[in-house]
Order: C-alpha cells, then structure tokens, then sequence
C-alpha cells in the first residue's frame, strides 16, 4: 500500500454566502425553523439526500445555484436576518446569570456515551442519547458553562432495513466527519489536539472534535487516528459495538480521556455530571490528577471528586447495568490501583455492593454511585425503583431513605416543535413562552387558541405525517425489490382524516410492542371501521443481537402485510430523529404500554404534546407524575404483576376498552363545523399541563439548583483553601470509621402512664454512649411509624432528638416528643448516625446504629 496524505476541502462558498458555514457550525438551526428553511430554500432536493446535513450541503450543491444566491437580495435577506438572531442568542442575558452564577471562568462537564442531536450526526441509538442532546440545548438556553464529552463513532450505531418477510437486517454506514457540522480541536501549532490515555499497559491516541450548540460544546473522541494500531482504531468504530473488552476501552476513553481533553484546553471542570454508568472512569482520572498534582492522598481526593461529581441513571433493571469480570479489571487497572495508592483489591470494591465479594463482578453503576455526592433516577417512580435497586449499598439503611433522588426528565420543545403549532402560539401566548418555557401562566393562554385553528393546525400535521409515511414505505418496497403494483398501492396507504396512532421506541420485549395486537380479530374491528376508522403507525430497531425484539417486529409487518390492514398499519423503517420528528407532530395519539415498572423516564409522549397529540399510557415513568385524568389517558391503574401473562391479557382488554368506548368515539364526535370540541378540550388540557413541567429548561435548572451550583461552591472552597477542607473531612471520616463500634444506644424512655390520643406529644429520651465523639457530630432520631403485617416499620420517618447538654455515666442524653397525628398502633425505635455539615447526605458514610434492647 503507497503512503496516503489526507487534505481536507472546505465548500467553496461566494464571499456574500459565507455566512452560511457560521450558521451550519452552530446547531442552534436545529431548533431555529428560520435556519432549516434557510438551508432547505437553497435546494430541497439535495437537503433530503444530504440527510438535512448543511455542511455537506454546501460542499455539494452546484456553483450555478450558489451565484444565483448571491444575486437573490431575499435570500440574502433572509440569512442576514438569521445570522443576526443568532449573535443576539449568544450575547442575550441568561438564567444562569441571573440566578448568581460564578463570574469566573468555571465549567460543568457533562458525560455521556451517546448525544442524539440531529439526524445529520447518527451518534446515537435511542431515548438516553436523545435525553443527553436536548439537555445540552437547554443548557445552552439558559447559558449554563456546560462542556459535553462522548465519543465519535466511525460507523454509530446501525441503520435498520427489513428484508421482504418482515425481518431486521443492519448495516453500518460509514461517518464522514468532514462532512458533518462538527470540527477537529487543534492545538496551538495548528494540528489536531490528540489526547493519550493507557490502555492494557499501551498508549493509545484520542482525537479530539467539537460540536458547537449554540452557547455550549461537546468534545467528541475519536481512536480512528493513523498513530493507533489497527486494532485500537476500532475502539470508537461502532456505538455500543464489539465485544465485553471493546466495551471497556470505550468507557476508559470516555471517562479518562475525557477529563484529560478538558485539561488540556484549561477547562478543568468544577462539576461533573455522569449520565448513566458508561462515563464513571472520569472520577479515577479525576482522582489521579488530584494526587499527582495537589498531592493528595487517595482518601482526600475523593472526598474532593465525590462532592463535586452527579450519577443520573436510567436503568431500572439490573441486566441493563455494565458489568465487567474482575480478572478483565485487573488487566486493565492494576497500575492505575497501584497509581492510586490503594491496590487492585480495594480499587475492585469501589465497582462492588459487597465489598471483598470476589465473586461479584465490578458494576458500573455502582462506582458511579459511590464516586457521587448525588445520585438520581429519572422519574419520581425510577426513583423508587433505584432506591430498591442499590439498597444494599447501605444494608443498615431503609430503603426509602436510601440516599438516591430523581429529577424528572424532560424534552427541549422547540427541537420537537411544529412549524404550524409555534406560530399558534406565537400568535396566542405571545413569544415570552420561547424564553420562559416553564412559566405555568404563560402556558394557561392556550385556551384562547380557538377551536378550529387548533383543529385544522392538526390536521395539516396529519396531512404531512401521512404523506411522509407514504414516501418512506414507497422506497422500503423499491429497495426490497417489490413489483410496481405494490409500490403503486403505497400512494393510498393511511387516511388523512382518521384517527392516527403513533408508536415508536427500541423494540424491547418489556415495551410490549404488540400487545395491542393481541386479539386481532377485535383490532380489526377497531381499524376497520367505516365510519371510524383508526390507523397505527410504528416505528422501532431492535438490538442486533435481540432475537425477541426482531421477532416482535417481525409480528408487527406481518400483521400490517394482511390485505384487510394493509392501509392501516404501517411500519417505517429505521427509526431515527427524522422519522420520530413527522410521529410526534403528526399522530393524534401516542401509545405506550411498557411492563410497569421497567420505563424510566420516556419522553417521546412528552414530545407529541406540545403539538397537540395526546398520550394514551401505562401509568409508568413520567406518565404517572404527568396523567391527572384530564389530559389524556392511563391503561390501569398502576398495578403491578408477577404473571406476565396475565397482566398481558389484562392490559390489553384495558387498550381495547379505553379506544372503542373512549378514545374513538371522542375523536369522532363532532360539532356542526365539524370540529371535535371534546377532543380539543383534552388536547388544551394537555398542553397546559404537560409542556411547562416535562421540558428541560426545568430539568437543567433543577440539576442546576439541586446540585452543580452547591457542588461549584463545594469545589471553589477546595480550590480557595488549598484542598483544606477534603483533608480534614477525609481525616475526620477515618477517625470516626475506627471509633464508630463503640457507640451505642444504651437507654429509651418513654411514658407509660395514661392512654395518648390524637394531638398529643410524647417525650422521648435517649441515653447515647458516644465514646470519643463529641455530641455535634452525631445525630439522633427517634424513627417512628405503623406497623406492617409482620410487625416492622417498613417505612417509618425520623424525628429529630436533640442534645439536652445532659450527661450520666452511661451516656449522653437526647430529647424529643413524638406528634400523635393519627390513631392506631404505631411502631418507634431509635438511631444514631454521624454528622458533619460537609457530608453530601444524612448516610453518605454507610453507618448507622439503631437501638438494640437486648
């Protein structure tokens, strides 16, 4: 092979157009309905065949074209007036400012294995990506110092195609950086910045791109670089690809690299945020750069990573967890254990619930946990779920105190907004909603919007959703080779003017992707309908190695391929951001039937209300904080079961009950304008109270305010005392580890005269024998709550004992009165746990000492 030297072309673009790469560059157009007309103006044609992609684009479209441009004062017009919102976007006053942001230079590094930001960078695979790329757009909304790191993939993740009996078939096309709105990072002397991490005692090289999102950037790492062997080129070949080992060396160049890129370029994080478990590396590097340059020991280092690092989890089962085998581990991180000063055995624990369990393999997820001072679930009810989950992280701890929160998820709504509905509200709420997305008053102006535009604004969307439905299935049937007549018939697939469902997510089996196809002879009842007629349109990839996920799929072609549904279910292939954009705008519902409690979050149905579509759910994830009985639909109430089986056939009665006695009927009862003022009642009802609530501009704020802000003031005081603070916490941790046994709770008092009644107090006092620690640094609290049915306090809640300056010669004394709120037999008992205002949370240390009257 003779050797190659690379140069890279750039568009040739007439002075007067060159504006246009400024705009390209900056992913504010994908949420900016004026830059992508812009960009579609100067030829839709290539537009569609350059995947909305404008840099490649640009470097394509005919020289001809371009002086025509050049001429058009309109067109000129037009991209002078975008270029101008878009400066006044970035110099515009932001939230974070006003809410006493930092004025010096600091940065909140957000990790994740995957951004989902437009259809022009396939650098994602599903609902976690796609959360990651709407939380960076609402970081840059509110002007948040947010740097995202993840990683380039060479080949992403796989485009989907089914062969002509309904099965999924992959491939993976090839990415061309150079042609994506994205740039390589240089260093000073102009070359591209490459960043070097240890891997299996090698040096690999990392290359480093930025992708700019309007105020924000994420740097992506790439091994694809000629300095690498061949085999670690692949590293960063395929999303979620290769083999168990693959994987490993992705997430050390994720976490790793991605801390020593940042310092690199001087942006040294003051928090750090891991989205899901993939990313947990970065706090051993950030471990490594405290001891090696702020001499440190590893005790203080953490204390210094722990408080100013965040772990959100999306995973509501254990299977769905990393996990690597701990003689892969030591492969691969005895040096780093011996670099850190604590050994592989111990480095080992931090990735394990047990400690010393050499059989447990190291959990991804748990070094996460225990490197975080704050740890979230992604609904109210995945909160619960991981509290469960991770419980044995702290054995002695109730598992609804188990220190783990959740912060909602939510969608950026102008990246998933219609055209048509943003100029509804524009013209009926005014523009402060685009600033403001959570102000619920603003929100309230939607029943003004009169019933027929908000009808026929729908109904333009349906029109638009079908006539891409027609497309898609017209080139799935050309490439699969179908004779002409069949690819003919696709023109008349799907009715503009019946009710149209939407279904669309990873085809996992707990998502329950046919249970609405259970009994079809009473589904076709349902679509059949001649003067009702219903239509289902799905969309969905299954893992490549998911076998039941393709069999799902599989059921779902076949049943759309039957002549008496053939124009009513339509299945479109490979599900990216541009096939979800036409779903969530166009469908009237959006169905979703997950196995409570295995969703999340989910935030596709969030996407569909903001443009007027309506969900029809299992009460799971966000749909259970979401759902108040006015603004759409629950399938159950709630319920849980051990029998798959039964639930299935449960829930999809539920389904079919709910469509033919209340969705279609009120879809289809019209007023004499034909309007269906019911239905549209349920769309406004939606809207407001759905869209000021699941949106990210409230996520990021409340990840904002809950945790980086406290965090970044945790970090500036480490950095402003010389690490002062870390050591002492870190020597006041050991101290109270190795004295922690002898305390003990040696005496309860509490009255036995007289029968309490409701509204009463009773005191409570506890005698605490503290040994070498004083009464401040601990906390004692009466826990108090009814019995279960086997006589335990299952969920009980704490009241506060305090120091009364008593002492006898068994102990401290600790006082409280216990409210009587209601009547009943009530359980109590007491605890103790150590306290110093430095710690995270309450259980940070894992020690507490309940009363044992033996």
């Amino acid at each position: 092979m003779p050797i190659i030297r690379t140069i890279t072309i750039s568009p040739n673009l007439p002075k007067k157009l060159r504006p246009l790469i400024q705009i390209a560059k900056n992913l504010w157009w994908t949420w900016t309905p004026e830059a992508i007309y812009l960009f579609k103006d100067m030829d839709a044609d290539l537009w569609d065949n350059t995947g909305h992609n404008p840099i490649a684009m640009l470097g394509a479209i005919e020289q001809p074209r371009l002086e025509e441009l050049e001429r058009d004062e309109v067109f000129l017009a037009r991209m002078d007036s975008v270029l101008t919102e878009l400066n006044r976007y970035l110099k515009a006053q932001t939230w974070f400012k006003k809410v006493g942001g930092s004025s010096k230079k600091e940065y909140f590094a957000y990790f994740s294995a995957e951004f989902g930001l437009h259809e022009s960078l396939p650098l994602y695979s599903g609902g976690l990506g796609i959360l990651a790329g709407d939380h960076m757009k609402s970081a840059s909304d509110l002007g948040l110092p947010m740097r995202g790191i993840g990683l380039l993939y060479k080949h992403g993740y796989f485009q989907q195609y089914l062969n002509p009996d309904g099965w999924q078939l992959e491939t993976y096309p090839t990415n061309d950086f150079y042609n994506m709105p994205l740039s390589p990072v240089m260093d000073k002397d102009g070359s591209p910045l490459m960043v070097q991490v240890e891997l299996d005692n090698r040096n690999i090289y990392c290359q480093a791109w930025e992708i700019v999102v309007g105020r924000v950037k994420i740097y992506m790492l790439d091994t694809d670089v000629p300095l690498n062997s061949r085999k670690d080129r692949q590293i960063t070949s395929h999303l979620y690809g290769g083999s168990i080992e693959t994987r490993l060396e992705q997430e050390i160049v994720l976490g790793r690299g991605g801390i020593r890129l940042l310092r690199m370029l001087g942006e040294v994080p003051s928090v750090c945020h891991m989205n899901e478990g993939h990313s947990a590396f970065m706090a051993i590097e950030r471990l490594l750069q405290l001891i090696k340059n702020e001499g440190l020991n590893f005790d203080e280092a953490l204390e210094a990573v722990r408080a100013t690092s965040v772990f959100t989890t999306h995973t509501p089962v254990p299977a769905g967890i990393d996990r690597f085998p701990n003689e892969l581990m030591r492969h691969y991180f005895s040096r780093v254990a011996d670099e850190l000063g604590i050994g592989i055995e111990r480095f080992l624990d931090l990735g394990r619930i047990q400690p010393g369990n050499q059989g447990e393999q190291f959990c991804m997820a748990v070094l996460a946990i225990k490197m975080a001072s704050q740890t979230n679930g992604v609904s109210k009810l995945h909160g619960e779920v991981s509290r469960n989950m991770w419980a044995q992280i702290w054995p002695q701890i109730p598992k609804h105190e188990v220190p783990i929160t959740h912060v909602t998820n939510g969608v950026h709504t102008l990246g998933w907004l219609s055209r048509e509905m943003s100029r509804l509200y524009e013209r009926y709420l005014g523009s402060r909603w685009i600033d403001e997305p959570t102000n619920h008053s603003i929100w309230k102006r939607v029943e003004h919007i009169a019933d027929f535009e908000l009808w026929r604004s729908r109904e333009r969307l349906r029109d638009r959703l079908i006539s891409f439905a027609r497309q898609r299935l017209k080139k799935q049937l050309e490439n699969k080779g179908a004779p002409k007549y069949q690819i003919k018939m696709a023109d008349e697939v799907l009715d503009p003017e019946a009710l149209t469902i939407g279904f669309a997510r990873r085809f996992a089996t707990y998502k329950r992707a046919t249970l609405l196809f259970r009994d079809e002879e009473r589904l076709i009842k349902i679509l059949t309908n001649p003067s009702r007629p219903v239509q289902i349109i799905l969309s969905g990839k299954a893992h490549p190695k998911d076998k039941f996920g393709k069999e799902l799929i599989h059921q779902v072609v076949q049943m759309a391929n039957r002549p008496e549904l053939r124009n009513h279910i339509v299945f479109i292939e490979n599900y990216d951001i541009e096939v979800a954009r036409y779903l969530v705008q166009g469908v009237d519902v959006w169905l979703n039937t997950p196995r409570r409690p295995m969703e999340a979050s989910g935030t596709s149905g969030m996407k569909v209300t903001a443009n007027g579509g309506i969900n029809l759910s299992i009460l799971d994830g966000w749909w259970v904080e979401g759902f108040n009985g006015k603004n759409g639909w629950a399938i159950g109430a709630g319920e849980e079961y051990d029998d798959y089986e039964y639930q299935d056939e449960v829930e999809s009665r539920l389904l079919y009950e709910l469509l033919e006695n209340t969705v279609v009927p009120l879809f289809y009862t019209r007023s004499s304008h034909d309007i269906p003022t019911g239905w549209i009642e349920m769309v406004k009802n939606s809207i407001q109270s759905i869209c000021p609530y699941f949106n990210t501009n409230r996520m990021v704020e409340e990840y904002s305010s809950k945790f980086y802000l406290p965090n970044a003031a945790r970090w500036r005081v480490f950095l402003e005392t010389g690490w002062k603070d870390a050591r002492e916490l870190s020597r006041w941790k050991k101290r109270i580890y190795s004295i922690w046994d002898r305390v003990k709770i040696v005496e309860v008092e509490l009255p036995t005269t007289n029968s309490p009644k409701v509204g009463d107090r009773i005191p409570i006092t506890a005698i605490v024998f503290l040994g070498d620690l004083s009464p401040e640094e601990i906390r004692v609290d009466a826990y108090i709550g009814h019995l279960d049915e086997k006589g335990e306090l299952a969920e009980g809640h704490p009241l506060p004992l305090l120091y009364t300056g008593e002492q006898t010669d068994k102990g401290h004394v600790f006082r409280g009165n216990l409210l009587c709120l209601s009547s009943g037999q009530i359980g109590f008992t007491v605890r103790c746990y150590p306290y110093r205002k430095e710690l995270a949370h309450p259980f940070e240390m894992g020690l507490l000492t309940w009363w044992d009257n033996n």
